[in-house]
Parts: C-alpha cells; structure tokens; sequence
C-alpha cells in the first residue's frame, strides 16, 4: 500500500512539473527580445552583410562605368567625340563609392529599425566606411587615363562635414581623392545644380548613384507609382549615362512610401511600411 502510495505521489509529482515546464514555454518571448527578432531591417541588412549578389552588382556597376569609360577614350582618340573638353565621371559617395555596413549593424545591436540622423552623425567620424567592390579600381583607371572623377555628396556633420567626407574616402583606400574634386552640399539634397557646373566644364560621360535622386531632381517626388514611371521614361539612360547601385535601406525611395527621407520610428510608420511590402 505504502509503495503504491509512493508510485501515486511520484506520478503526480511528474505530472505538475510537465505542466508548469509546458506553461514556461508558452510564456511569450520579452516584448524587447521580441521586437529584436522582428526588426524590419533585419532581410535588409542580412543582404548587404552576406550576399555575395549585393557585392556582385557592384563590380557589375563598376565593370559598365568603366567600359562607358574605354568607349569615350575610344572616340577621342578616333576624334569623334565631338567634344574637346576634358572627360569626368560623377559619382554619389555614401552607398555608391562608400559602404556603411558597420552603421546598419550598429543600429540594429542598438535596437533601432529606422535610419537615425543622430546616430549617424556620430558615427561617420569613426571612418569606418570600406570601398565598394570595384570601387578603388574604377577610381584608379580613371585617374590613369586622365578621366576626373567628381565625388558628390549631401550630407551634413556641421562644419566639418567637407573634411569628414574626404577623410572617410581616403581612410577607406582612394588615395586620389582630392578637396577640389569633391562637392559636399549640407543645406540640399538636390545635386543639379553642382552637376550643371561640372558638365558646363567637362564632358561627363557617366553618372553614377545608388538614388535616382543622385541623377535627376525630378525623381524627388512623393508618390511611388509616379517615381517608378518616370524612371520607365528613362529606361534607355541606365546602364549608359545612369549606373545604379544597390541599397536596399535608405534613400528617396523612403520618400515615395512615407512622405519624407528619414521617417521616425513609430507604430504608425511600422504599418505604413507593412502596407508597403504588401503591395498597398
């Protein structure tokens, strides 16, 4: 009897403790773990951190710069360009020339899923920017052949912005990165202006960006549908005067889906951006 008592109570024993082991399990994931594990720039990131293919498009960007390059040296030499005026190539910095991997993950470590402006203040002047893949060899042919490379960028880190900039593209191997081919602008984003100056001067043969906005002002519009059918009309320009590069987390594309570049990070933005991945 007493055994039998013994068996009863082991038994039952076993029992509670299945029950409260199956109850922690089901006990949901902090709510802080949990935002972690959904962040939406998680896919993103993912991809500009490991895919071979995002790496890939650069050197196929760089490899269409340079034959655009070859064909115009070509023409001069055969004289029939057209155009005696000095050859130049223009080129966005942040996400064409220049990768910011490192911020992205730092941003996601620190609990973020929405570009910071003031986090990446903070974090430009630790230079840890790295070329792009094919980057430095364009830039380097370029400089062989007498081709000027303009670097054009908007940002703005107060008045050590220009210097920030040039250091973080010499840090990051162009060593024939120069102040007087490089155009900072900090009060706009709108490049015309500064590339109207350096075509009245140059023949430009290619332009090159990671934001349509890096190539005409006109795709600065806040509609994606229109964005999208003005970047139709141009479909014979890319690959020729246009070559874009990947970026998959910020530019003006934000702009067509939330109204502005650097939207805040809300719930109300959070459903805007389901909205968008679900096609609405």
């Amino acid at each position: 009897m007493l055994n039998k008592l013994l068996r009863t109570g082991a038994a039952a024993v076993a029992i509670i403790g299945a029950l409260v082991t199956s109850a922690t399990a089901a006990e949901p994931e902090p709510r802080a773990e949990a935002a972690e594990l959904t962040n939406p720039l998680l896919y993103a990131i993912a991809w500009r951190q490991t895919a071979a293919e995002f790496r890939a498009l650069y050197y196929q960007g760089f490899a269409l710069a340079r034959l655009r390059v070859e064909q115009a040296l070509a023409a001069r030499e055969a004289g029939t360009l057209g155009d005696a005026r000095p050859l130049a190539v223009i080129t966005d910095v942040d996400e064409t020339v220049l990768l910011s991997g490192a911020y992205w993950g730092q941003l996601i470590a620190d609990g973020g899923d929405f570009f910071d402006d003031a986090t990446w203040d903070a974090w430009v002047p630790s230079n840890q920017f790295v070329a792009s893949p094919g980057a430095r060899e364009f830039a380097a042919f370029c400089e062989a052949n007498e081709v000027t490379l303009f670097f054009v960028t908007n940002r703005d880190q107060g008045e050590a912005t220009f210097e920030l900039a040039l250091g973080n593209l010499q840090a990051a191997g162009f060593d024939n990165a120069r102040a007087d081919h490089l155009r900072v602008l900090r009060d706009t984003s709108n490049k015309e202006a500064v590339q109207a100056q350096i075509r009245s001067d140059y023949h430009v043969i290619a332009s090159l960006g990671d934001n349509l906005n890096d190539f005409a002002r006109r795709y600065y519009v806040t509609d994606v549908a229109a964005r999208e059918a003005l970047m139709h009309e141009d479909a014979a320009r890319f690959g020729t005067d246009y070559i874009v590069f990947p970026n998959p987390t910020d530019g003006h594309w934000i702009r067509a889906i939330f109204g502005e570049s650097e939207p805040a990070p809300t719930d109300a933005n959070r459903r805007i951006l389901r909205g968008a991945a679900l096609g609405r």
